[in-house]
């Protein structure tokens, strides 16, 4: 009790926060369903360069987010987590607004870099809630955090659907940066960052890596994470033919496509809160590597399943499985980082995950190509048992 008096706040930072990254998260995938459109409409005519373009388009602010996650983080460190998440809020505000003004689509894909260049605002959220929560809380934090996070790309393309044939696109666009905008808001009015202690004058102060005794476990972390990112999304290159061949109906292909890349995600939403909530009982090690050795174990049926529902179901139950890592991940890094290089720590963690997600679909592509789709969940099941294998052998 004497540690969560030390936080007041906590709990309403944490409201904040996930206000904050949800709206985020959905403002950075809301233009998935109607971004071809919105490319041929800033003059690409070829069908070819249009698919191109917009997969520049929307790779372009996850690279450049995976690149300052690090500086962002460390500058928080430096300066104070609740001015990163204003400088991160306003910036995406602006950047959304300015994407709906587009002229052509050098704009939009220098826009969507400046997104991620400025953004980070779900990032630094994990960062603030990680370091301002009780340490016998934040496994429950973090996975309500999470579920935000999550539920922000599973509505993002939602909406992205629903609005532009009601307000256009553009006023989709601006209509993002105003709810942003609103989070912004809050920001400012509403989060209260607890004091550090101060340095002492001419100590000797190691900062970043230096400061860090045993180094194995942040680098476990970082490596899990990307390996949680790389189960997720090794499947999106095949998945619509994975699934063509599981279903009698080509009409209802693409709607079995869309469920079963939803269902991890559904999972992991509502199973987040929950798994960091017994993480902070029975420890964050014991459930990623558990985490980790179920999603081996459900990937090898979804090599063999005979219809779509099937392959739903069991990325349903995979997704309840992975939804304890990114909570248990933050919670270890949380507990092995000392105050002063948390920050940076969490933000080179975001770094791995983005990893995870630009490697996932290039090695599920070139191995779904080359040996078969079912090598492609064999093969991540491989991956991930060696991670539960290793996490467990670096807990010991």
């Amino acid at each position: 009790m004497a540690e969560a008096s030390s936080h007041p706040h906590w709990r309403r930072n944490l409201i904040v926060c996930m206000f904050g990254s949800f709206t985020t998260i959905v403002a950075m995938t809301l233009l998935l369903p109607f971004l071809p459109i919105y490319v041929e409409q800033l003059g690409v005519t070829d069908h070819a360069a249009i698919v191109q373009w917009s997969g520049v388009a929307f790779g372009a602010t996850f690279f450049s987010a995976a690149l300052c996650a690090p500086l962002w983080g460390k500058l928080a460190d430096l300066y104070g987590r609740k001015l990163m998440l204003i400088r991160a809020s306003l910036g995406m505000s602006v950047a959304m607004a300015l994407i709906g003004v587009a002229d052509n689509v050098w704009h939009l894909v220098g826009l969507r870099l400046l997104a991620g260049l400025l953004g980070g605002c779900a990032s630094g959220s994990m960062v603030l809630v990680a370091t301002q929560t009780p340490k016998d809380r934040t496994g429950w934090a973090l996975g309500t955090m999470s579920s935000a996070i999550m539920a922000g790309n599973l509505v993002g393309p939602l909406i992205g659907g629903a609005l532009p044939p009601l307000i256009g696109i553009r006023n989709t666009f601006f209509a993002a940066g105003a709810v942003i905008f609103v989070a912004f808001l809050a920001t400012v009015t509403l989060i209260r960052e607890e004091k550090r202690p101060p340095v002492i004058k001419g100590a000797q102060v190691k900062v970043g890596w230096a400061s860090i005794d045993d180094k194995g476990p942040i680098v476990a972390m970082f490596i899990t994470g990307t390996l949680l990112m790389l189960a997720n999304m090794s499947i999106e290159p095949i998945i619509t033919v994975y699934v063509a061949q599981l279903v009698a109906d080509p009409v209802h292909v693409t709607m079995m496509a869309g469920l079963v890349m939803s269902a991890a995600a559904l999972g992991s939403i509502l199973s987040s809160a929950r798994l960091g909530k017994l993480a902070d009982r029975v420890g964050h090690w014991n459930v990623i590597v558990g985490c980790l050795a179920v999603s081996a174990v459900l990937l090898v049926p979804q090599a063999f399943v005979t219809s779509g529902w099937q392959l739903v179901a069991l990325r349903f139950l995979m997704g309840l499985s992975l939804g304890g890592l990114l909570p248990c991940i933050a919670s270890v890094i949380r507990h092995n980082a000392p105050e002063r290089a948390a920050g940076q720590m969490l933000g080179w963690s975001v770094s791995a995950q983005y990893t995870g997600q630009v490697v996932g679909p290039l090695l599920g592509g070139f191995v779904g190509g080359h040996y078969g789709m079912r090598a492609v969940f064999l093969g991540t099941c491989v991956l991930m048992a060696g991670g539960a294998l290793w996490n467990w052998r670096v807990k010991r």
